[in-house]
């Protein structure tokens, strides 16, 4: 898969970072309050977000998808800088502000577990035998914010077969990349590093599952989980692993992170489902990223059609 580089955007062409939306304006916009947002030090040094504007790293021939949604696709801008990702830091403008010391090339995947070809694979190499497709997918957060995202990636299913997994692989383990250095969120406490998440083969190998590596046709920003990360749109988005580094095939459950941080908050399975409260608030609606009324959630945030009989006879009140 060929990228090709644009010239580097002129500053009189960048938004200004208080017209683009961000946590605090969202909240000043909801509540009617007009407040300056104060400025982030580190050391003494200003830190701004990161450009929001597109690269110009752009991926060739890609192809759309048929499993992509008609609805309304929210801007790159509200995309980069509104979004979870604890390694740079708990605020959901953290990593847009932090991220800019990732590295994510070259970029290399361990494969592990129960299959017949464990080792490291480079992801240029990866990328090279994949034919991309553009994926609009509707994201659910499970702090009743959504989004409508146009990821860039190829099927999960297509790495796993490459893998060759044995009949004892009832799961696959993800784990992210764990650097201090480069992510200043995991000197903190607030989770166990690395991140870990995990997925039944069954969901692994449904076509909605990707692995996403570009946004609106560019290559993946480094805050929104570069250059690899999962995207099952049924499930709430911390299911939604970044920054990929090790993929292992399981014959046991996995235990991912904010699971094992508060299983009483956070299960295995993630999927969306109105009718299963978080026990601090309501799951039955929620806001799309740039609107100001609240929407009713749909079951399986809508593609239900397509993931529900993976769920027959399962109890979603418990399997949470």
């Amino acid at each position: 898969m060929l990228i090709k580089r644009a010239a580097d955007i002129r500053s009189s062409e960048i938004t200004d970072k208080r017209q683009y939306l961000n946590r605090r304006a969202f909240i000043q916009a909801a509540t009617g309050t007009v407040a300056a947002a104060a400025a982030s030090l580190i050391e003494g040094e200003e830190l701004h977000a990161a450009t929001p504007a597109p690269h110009g790293r752009k991926f060739e021939d890609v192809k759309k998808s048929a499993f992509s949604t008609a609805e309304k696709v929210n801007t790159w801008e509200q995309i980069t800088t509104y979004n979870n990702f604890y390694e740079f830091g708990t605020n959901y403008d953290s990593a847009s502000t932090f991220a800019r010391s990732l590295k994510p090339e070259p970029w290399t995947i361990t494969v592990d577990g129960e299959c017949n070809r464990r080792g490291s694979m480079n992801l240029e190499d990866v990328l090279k035998r994949k034919t991309l497709e553009e994926r609009i997918y509707r994201h659910r957060c499970v702090e009743r914010w959504s989004m409508v995202i146009p990821w860039v990636g190829f099927p999960l299913s297509d790495f796993i077969k490459q893998c060759d997994p044995t009949s004892k692989a009832k799961y696959v383990e993800f784990t992210t990349l764990n650097d201090p250095k480069q992510m200043p969120g995991v000197r903190s406490s607030v989770l166990r590093w690395p991140y870990v998440e995990g997925l039944r083969m069954d969901e692994a190998m449904h076509p909605l599952t990707i692995l996403a590596v570009g946004l609106y046709d560019e290559v993946l920003p480094n805050q929104d989980g570069a250059p690899l990360r999962l995207a099952v749109p049924w499930k709430y988005g911390f299911k939604h692993i970044k920054s990929i580094v090790k993929v292992r095939f399981v014959e046991k459950q996995p235990l991912n992170a904010w699971q094992e941080y508060a299983s009483n908050e956070y299960g295995f399975y993630a999927n969306v489902n109105p009718n299963v409260d978080h026990p601090r608030w309501s799951q039955a609606q929620e806001r799309r990223i740039g609107e100001f009324f609240m929407r009713k959630t749909l079951m399986f945030n809508g593609y239900g059609d397509q993931v529900a009989s993976l769920y027959t006879g399962m109890n979603l009140r418990k399997d949470y």
